[in-house]
C-alpha cells in the first residue's frame, strides 16, 4: 500500500552524516515542524547507478536547502560501508564530497517499513527463515512534510535511475500548495500559472493555456 497522506514510519538507525561522522541513533524525528525531508533509499554502496545519483543529489543540495529541504539517503549497508564509500574518491567509484546523512538499514526494517524491500523473509518448510528476492532497496524517493506525513513517493527499479531535478520540482509543487493555496497542473514548474481547486479556476487556467 502507498505511504502517501499517511504518517511516515519512524525509525532509529546508525547513520554517517557531514561525510564521515558516525550517529547511532539517528531519525527524522528532529526535523518534525522545521524542514521538509526528502528521503531515498538505493540499493548498495560500491554500485554502479547508486553513485551517480548520491552525487547528483549533493549536486543540488543548495536548492534543497534554500527551500527547508532536507536530504537523507538510505541503503541496507552498515555504517562502516557507508563511511568508506564517503571516503572513496571519485574516480574511484566513491562519492567522497557528500554531505547529508546517510542511514544504514542493516536489519532491512526501515525498506520494508516504507514498502521498497526487493523481497521478503519467509519461513520454508522446514522451519528456516528464508528471504525471496533481492534482500536490498528498490531506488524509492519519499517526500515528507513538516508535520511527518508523506506527500510524494516514487519508487524506481534497479536499473532506472532517478531525475533529481523532478524531486526538486516537487518540493516546489508542494511549498505553492501551501503557500498559495492553489493545485499544480501538469508539468508545472516555479514561476508558472496554477489554479484554484474549483470548477471555475480549472476553466480558467485552461482558457488561458
Amino acid at each position: 500500500m502507498s505511504l502517501v497522506g499517511k504518517k511516515a514510519p519512524l525509525f532509529r538507525a546508525p547513520a554517517v552524516v557531514n561525510g564521515g561522522e558516525i550517529i547511532e541513533d539517528f531519525s527524522l524525528d528532529q526535523f518534525l515542524g522545521k524542514k521538509y525531508v526528502v528521503f531515498f533509499f538505493y540499493p548498495l554502496d560500491f554500485t554502479f547507478v547508486c553513485p551517480t545519483e548520491l552525487l547528483a543529489f549533493q549536486e543540488l543540495s543548495g536548492e534543497f536547502d534554500k527551500r527547508g529541504a532536507v536530504l537523507v539517503g538510505c541503503s541496507v549497508d552498515s555504517k562502516f560501508s557507508h563511511w568508506a564509500w564517503l571516503n572513496t574518491p571519485k574516480n574511484k567509484g566513491g562519492i567522497e564530497g557528500v554531505r547529508y546523512p546517510i542511514v544504514a538499514d542493516l536489519s532491512k526494517s526501515i525498506a520494508s517499513n516504507y514498502g521498497v524491500l526487493a523481497g521478503d523473509f519467509a519461513y520454508t518448510e522446514d522451519g528456516l527463515l528464508d528471504f525471496t528476492g533481492e534482500p536490498q532497496a528498490y531506488r524509492g524517493t519519499f517526500l515528507i512534510d513538516k508535520e511527518g506525513v508523506v506527500r510524494h513517493c516514487v519508487i524506481n527499479d534497479f536499473p532506472l535511475g532517478r531525475n533529481v531535478f523532478e524531486t526538486l520540482r516537487m518540493v516546489d509543487a508542494l511549498i505553492h500548495v501551501e503557500t498559495h493555496g492553489e493545485v499544480c497542473p501538469a508539468n508545472w514548474n516555479e514561476g508558472m500559472d496554477a489554479m484554484k481547486e474549483t470548477a471555475e479556476g480549472v476553466a480558467s487556467y485552461l482558457a488561458a493555456h
